[in-house]
């Protein structure tokens, strides 16, 4: 798998904070290899608390929308990047978009993992959002998930072919 970080990853997703959080960036790569997909993320800014009792823990899911235009007519965050990625119509947390947790460290995560719930090319074009709050891994349909605080799409060259 180390390998495979030496190559241009296949997708990347660059983050970018709502409204409420711009100072959310980063970065999702997407690699796809034989034994699945393998996605590296590192997010600066997250929303950082000192209590170590709290929670710094954020949702990471893909979407199904293709957009992460914000409206300042809508208290929705990111109205047009859709739910969760769900082409199998599973139970949460089954989703194919449904991801690891990131795990805040004083404002910035960093989290690879290695999924075969979805190609690179099955989720381009399609949106990485990160959450205020933690996954319960439950509540129907998403999770109890919280706000949208960052959203990127998924961009490879075949998003740029109109």
């Amino acid at each position: 798998m180390f390998n495979s970080l030496k190559q241009k990853p296949t997708a990347i997703a660059q983050i970018k904070g709502s409204q409420n959080y711009p100072e959310i960036r980063g970065c999702v790569n997407f690699y796809q290899t034989k034994k699945g997909t393998l996605v590296a993320a590192e997010i600066f800014g997250l929303p950082y608390c000192s209590d170590k009792c709290k929670k710094n823990i954020f949702a990471f899911h893909i979407h199904d929308g293709n957009s992460c235009e914000e409206n300042k007519n809508t208290e929705t965050p990111f109205p047009k990047s859709g739910v969760h990625y769900n082409p199998y119509s599973c139970p949460h947390p089954r989703h194919a978009g449904d991801l690891p947790p990131l795990f805040g460290n004083k404002g910035y995560a960093f989290s690879m993992f290695l999924t075969d719930r979805f190609t690179v090319n099955e989720i381009l074009c399609k949106t990485v959002i990160i959450h205020s709050d933690t996954d319960d891994f439950t509540s129907q349909p998403a999770g109890n998930a919280g706000e949208k605080i960052a959203c990127g799409v998924v961009k490879g060259w075949q998003c740029f072919r109109n």
